[in-house]
């Protein structure tokens, strides 16, 4: 028996096919094979068509059962991940009603800023766990603000991993950790967070049937059956917002564990076993997978928005199209750490949270025309990318999170040995590679409501370290390089 998860990223769709007898995974598609599309309008909006999505699932999962040459009817699940904070908005016949405003877009952070105040900051966080910030509710203030016509055919408002699973399955539902990453979830009441959608004059009713994470969530339609190119009946079992998703796929499901991640977004995840709360919203808490009122299981996330995007429109202003990341990889090499002085900042992909939802934009600094090459620039991009990993993580050392051992996957920033060894020297910590991806593991965790995994920990026991980085000696170089960095972006943000 078979199991498909996808993986619903703003840079492509993967798709996943795992054995449920022994665990191994058989293939993994994406499609498209270049980054998709991000609509930007405005200065610091952010948007996708959420049709978008679903035809490129239809095209990854085509390619997925060309590649493995399986009988369709052997699927038993159907587990989907998603890229967090995303709104997306159908009507009664379940439309789309407009582009979603997704992860990046920085339209409502002072909505979020001034609910904060005005609500209370203390209640906020003893509630929210976090400021409704710039977050998935605040954002539909935005629309009901800004489009009223619009806001008023709203049928139901979705994540995107809600929205593919209702294309799949017909049904509208959502779950406790997804609403809690759009600060729709009280912690202290157990239920809806009404206090926020009554400041903001949203009807609650908006909000889809809540689910368990892990669960039969519906079945796939004929329809989707038959645009996919699977079969009708399949369960859907399983979906979660990217991070925590990726923090179970590497078996990071207990307090005291750590996982990262390098895409077109930057994210540190580690789990704690009671509310965790940064009074300057730095770093963000939310119901992990695994989350339960009896046993809580909180997702404490450092995001760096400016991370994977900053090093790919690197490659795509300096390099040509026959030069592949491992070929920028081989030309670092070439440059002593620190680039020879040059420094850039990456944050230039909207309001960082780790900045206090500051926009401060990218910043190369210290060029020097008679001495920096194509190679020092993309050193420098790397070590500014790891540099604000670095940033984030003390942050979150000082709130008391143990960071000696990082778990990260094996598709992503993290297999550039310049940017691992980087974040490992200087932090002193062992990074930990393991062979898996998003895809694989929302496909595994379907397995769990198929009744093929008793527990989550039984479906990732078996995870395994395919390499590890340590610190490499000179600390001192790489410390002195961060410093001037920081010290740079201090100046930045006064």
């Amino acid at each position: 028996m078979y199991l498909i998860g996808y993986d619903i990223g703003s840079s492509s769709i993967k798709a996943a096919l795992v054995d449920g007898a022994t665990g191994k995974t058989l293939g993994i598609a994406q499609y498209p094979e270049t980054e998709m599309d991000i609509i930007s309008t405005q200065q610091g909006w952010a948007e996708q068509q959420p049709e978008l999505w679903w035809k490129n699932a239809q095209h990854a999962t085509e390619k997925l059962l060309k590649e493995c040459s399986i009988n369709a009817g052997d699927i038993k699940g159907i587990g989907i991940s998603y890229q967090m904070h995303g709104l997306v908005l159908v009507d009664k016949d379940h439309q789309v009603l407009r582009p979603s405003i997704i992860w990046c877009d920085s339209r409502a952070v002072e909505i979020g800023n001034q609910s904060f105040k005005e609500i209370g900051e203390e209640k906020c966080l003893k509630h929210l766990l976090n400021s409704p910030g710039n977050f998935t509710a605040s954002k539909l203030k935005w629309v009901k603000d800004n489009e009223p016509a619009l806001y008023e055919r709203i049928h139901k408002i979705m994540l995107p991993g809600d929205y593919i699973a209702l294309k799949m399955t017909g049904e509208a539902k959502t779950t406790i950790s997804g609403l809690s990453e759009g600060m729709f979830w009280d912690f202290e009441e157990n239920g809806v967070a009404e206090f926020l959608t009554e400041h903001y004059g949203i009807h609650t009713d908006l909000i889809p049937e809540i689910v368990p994470t892990f669960s039969d969530q519906g079945k796939l339609s004929a329809d989707a059956a038959n645009f996919l190119g699977l079969t009708s009946g399949i369960p859907v079992g399983y979906r979660a917002g990217d991070q925590p998703n990726n923090a179970m796929s590497l078996n990071v499901l207990n307090p005291g564990e750590i996982a990262a991640t390098g895409g077109t977004s930057g994210v540190v995840y580690g789990v704690v076993d009671k509310p965790f709360i940064d009074d300057k919203t730095r770093v963000n808490s939310f119901a992990h997978v695994n989350y339960t009122k009896e046993n809580p299981r909180i997702g404490v996330l450092l995001c760096v928005n400016g991370a994977g995007i900053q090093y790919s429109w690197m490659r795509q202003m300096l390099a040509s199209d026959k030069v592949s990341y491992n070929d920028m990889e081989r030309m670092i090499s070439s440059v002593e750490v620190n680039s020879d002085g040059l420094r850039i900042i990456p944050f230039g992909n909207g309001a960082e949270r780790v900045l206090q939802n500051k926009d401060t934009g990218g910043h190369i600094i210290n060029i020097q025309f008679n001495r920096h090459s194509k190679a020092h620039f993309y050193r420098a991009a790397l070590e500014g990318i790891a540099y604000s990993f670095i940033y984030g993580v003390h942050i979150m050392k000082s709130l008391g999170l143990n960071t000696n051992v990082m778990r990260v996957g094996n598709d992503n920033l993290f297999q550039s040995n310049v940017f691992s060894t980087t974040i490992a020297t200087i932090l002193d910590c062992e990074i930990e590679m393991i062979e898996t991806t998003g895809a694989v593991g929302a496909a595994k965790a379907a397995g769990i409501a198929a009744n093929i995994y008793a527990t989550p920990e039984e479906a990732f026991k078996d995870v395994a370290v395919i390499k590890s980085y340590q610190s490499v000696g000179q600390a001192e170089v790489y410390k002195n390089g961060y410093e001037i960095w920081k010290s740079d972006l201090e100046k930045i943000l006064k």
